[in-house]
């Protein structure tokens, strides 16, 4: 669905209009780039922030003197590193798509570098916590207006998506928007899917990239057991989504809230000693798979990654063992001896 990329961003008042050159920029990224929508809102309110810090003075006015004040002020209000990064980045984004149209001298992001952001590491279940994570079988219990059917069904929905999660370390986003297979029909068509009988998810994640990533063993189990239950909640309900591999009580897909709850529900009930999130488990996922393989190109292919940097993070490398990938991977890459 296209964005909206005239309705005021969210927080900000509706003096801070974003003048014709960045609506038509952000126009350009959706249809000629087809950034998402959630990208799209993002950038404008970016976007909104500088039209709102300029305080009148034209677009094409504002120097890069501007933009470091700016961040300052900014800073100074108690934004984060990170944030402050980021609004730079649609800042820079913009004026190098519009500045040479402008005939402006250059682009003013460019060059202004925000504060650092410590770059901390995601937090992993050791072997064992997740382990007993996924093994703990929590009792069904009676729930006021869940038939005994239904609660089982939930279960195993439960057991299934954190199995699935921690076997094949997907985003919270990519395991949503699963489907039982592949359809294509009229009106619709899967944007990922499971396929059960290949053991693998074809999944499309951020950027618009498409990547398939295997399924272990245990999960297709759990996802079997899923599968058999799963008409349980389709039963009877008008609306409801015969495509969505994980439903809600109501039929219906899924929503990420619903998961984060459920997940967390059972990291206190197995007694894991952290607070468990989706994230969790997907770095979870990354680092045992690397401590095992060390294959740091695997796992950024598993994780779709972009940049193998990122990956670096989420797996706690240090140097010294990208070294040692390094050396064991790339055939000229021996260092001599003496």
């Amino acid at each position: 669905m296209a964005a909206d990329l005239h309705a005021a961003p969210e927080g900000l008042p509706r003096a801070a209009a974003l003048p014709a050159p960045m609506l038509e920029w952000l126009q350009h990224l959706n249809s000629g780039r087809r950034y998402s929508a959630h990208t799209l809102a993002a950038y404008r309110r970016d976007l909104a922030h500088l039209i709102e810090l300029a305080d009148g003075l034209p677009i094409d006015r504002i120097s890069q003197g501007h933009v470091r004040r700016y961040l300052g002020l900014l800073h100074g209000q108690g934004m984060s590193p990170r944030s402050l990064a980021r609004l730079l980045a649609s800042w820079r984004g913009f004026y190098q798509w519009w500045a040479p149209q402008a005939g402006m001298p250059g682009n003013p992001a460019a060059g202004v570098r925000g504060p650092k952001a410590p770059r901390g590491l995601p937090k992993a279940l050791s072997v064992e916590q997740a382990q007993a994570l996924l093994d703990h079988a929590p009792p069904v219990a009676e729930v006021s207006g869940q038939s005994a059917e239904q609660r089982r069904a939930i279960a195993l929905r439960d057991t299934a998506m954190f199995e699935l999660f921690y076997s094949s370390g997907l985003r919270l986003s990519e395991l949503v928007s699963l489907d039982v297979a592949y359809v294509r029909e009229a009106g619709y068509e899967s944007s990922s899917w499971l396929d059960l009988a290949e053991a693998e998810v074809s999944v499309l994640g951020k950027g618009n990239k498409r990547r398939t990533v295997p399924v272990g063993s245990q999960a297709c189990e759990a996802l079997r057991a899923w599968l058999a239950a799963r008409p349980v909640l389709l039963a009877g309900r008008d609306g409801a989504d015969k495509h969505a591999l994980f439903l809600g009580l109501r039929g219906r897909r899924i929503s990420a809230r619903v998961v984060q709850a459920q997940l967390a529900k059972r990291g206190q009930a197995a007694d894991v000693p952290t607070h468990v999130h989706p994230h969790v488990l997907r770095h979870s996922f990354a680092s045992h798979v690397l401590q095992s393989a060390e294959d740091l190109r695997a796992v950024q292919e598993m994780l779709g990654h972009a940049s193998i940097s990122t990956t670096q993070i989420y797996t706690r490398l240090d140097f010294q063992h990208l070294a040692k990938v390094y050396d064991k991977a790339h055939p000229r890459a021996g260092r001599s001896k003496k």
